[in-house]
């Protein structure tokens, strides 16, 4: 491998290096999920706010469970509407979950321990330890104590947290806004009658869906020929947008009608890197416009697909604050077929996953691996990643796989 071809992690070193987190925007907590947190959030309320019953039962004093009388019943508490009084000797007090444990009751006894005689008197049927059944004071939380930290993602968990800490709205990350340009004069778009010579652009799709999952506004700024003016025209659309990220696909390899690089370099881009020791995938642009990051993506459908989940999702986290934006999540499997030495680039090789008698995830690799089949990239529910030189591995060998979550 010459030096010309960045490895893959070196690629995703330099992509993510000296990213700085966009700026915050407080939005409805309605509107958060799936958004980052800015900076933590402290709690407005201790949570519960007083102590309050597990269970549904009669609030006691423990001392008195010996009582051959039994207790007294002397009232109610119900949630939102606590009993107002104290609990002396030998009384009780009818509870319900979630309401106020009344003053000097220790215990909860749950209705089903509790007999109830003709006098009214509550005989208990079943011990009750103190403190049982009870859910103290901040027992989740209390005030200004940071239960959300910056970075989070917010999901629903997170999102009911918040709520429950009193916030109505939340300071999350800006998404990243990203453009995308697709280039090639064989390019129509879809639903119209292409001719022989033509194919549907289809990149922009999957490549716009990964984008928006990793978090990311997308603006799609459409088809371009191959031609100088034309695709400088859409890189400056892109800089009046403002946007964070420009994605380009297709025209950056070396071919004659490849201007990408280019019409790039006429804008002023300060180019960082554009070969990959990765298949597919090898021709991959990056560089900067200023503060645009460009992102040029090979023409296939499936290298664009790996390049975008590889290198443009982790920059779009990477953008919001995600702290593990650097890391792809990967996984042991069981190889399904016997496969020969790897060559000089690391594989990202579309692969079925299904379990054998023993319950163990076989990884097989889809029988052809050509860069422009879709089918088979939906027929596959992960990647099997094989290193640049790796050795022959025989059926039953350990492997290391990407799910492709859809």
């Amino acid at each position: 491998m010459t030096s010309q071809f960045l490895s893959v992690d070196e690629a995703r070193h330099r992509i993510l290096s000296g990213v700085k987190i966009l700026e915050q925007e407080a939005i409805p907590l309605q509107q958060a999920q799936g958004r980052l947190l800015a900076r933590g959030l402290l709690a407005r309320r201790t949570q519960p706010p007083v102590d309050v019953s597990a269970m549904d039962g009669y609030a006691l004093r423990t001392e008195d469970l010996a009582n051959p009388n039994g207790l007294l019943l002397i009232g109610e508490s119900a949630a939102g509407h606590g009993f107002g009084g104290d609990l002396g000797e030998g009384e009780t007090v009818r509870i319900f979950t979630g309401a106020p444990v009344p003053r000097g009751a220790d215990a909860v006894l749950l209705q089903e321990n509790a007999l109830r005689s003709e006098d009214g008197r509550i005989h208990p049927r079943e011990s009750v330890l103190s403190g049982e059944n009870i859910r103290e004071k901040g027992l989740d939380f209390s005030e200004g104590q940071a239960a959300l930290s910056a970075g989070v993602k917010l999901g629903p968990a997170e999102l009911a947290l918040a709520a429950a800490m009193n916030h109505a709205q939340v300071p999350v990350v800006r998404r990243p806004r990203i453009a995308i340009i697709a280039s090639g004069d064989e390019l129509v778009l879809p639903g119209t009658n292409p001719g022989p010579n033509k194919i549907i652009a289809c990149n922009s799709f999957a490549v716009a869906g990964l984008a928006r999952d990793a978090g990311a506004d997308v603006i799609d700024l459409g088809l371009f020929k191959d031609d100088l003016a034309e695709l400088q025209l859409g890189i400056a659309q892109a800089r009046a947008q403002k946007v964070d990220i420009l994605v380009t696909l297709g025209g950056a390899s070396v071919g004659d009608h490849d201007l990408l690089r280019p019409a790039l370099a006429e804008q002023g881009m300060k180019l960082d890197f554009w070969r990959i020791a990765m298949r597919p995938g090898k021709p991959l642009i990056y560089g900067s416009l200023g503060e645009m990051r460009i992102l040029g993506l090979p023409g296939n459908p499936v290298a664009a697909f790996v390049c975008s989940l590889v290198f443009l999702a982790p920059l779009i986290r990477a953008l919001q604050g995600d702290q593990q934006a650097s890391e792809i999540q990967m996984e042991p499997a069981f190889i399904g077929i016997d496969l020969p030495a790897n060559k000089s680039r690391r594989d990202y090789m579309r692969a079925k996953l299904t379990r054998d008698c023993d319950n163990r995830l076989i990884a097989t690799p889809q029988p052809f691996q050509d860069s422009s089949l879709l089918t088979e990239l939906t027929q596959s529910q992960a990647l099997l990643v094989r290193e640049a030189g790796a050795p022959a591995i025989t059926r039953g060998d350990l492997c290391s796989i990407i799910r492709l979550t859809r």
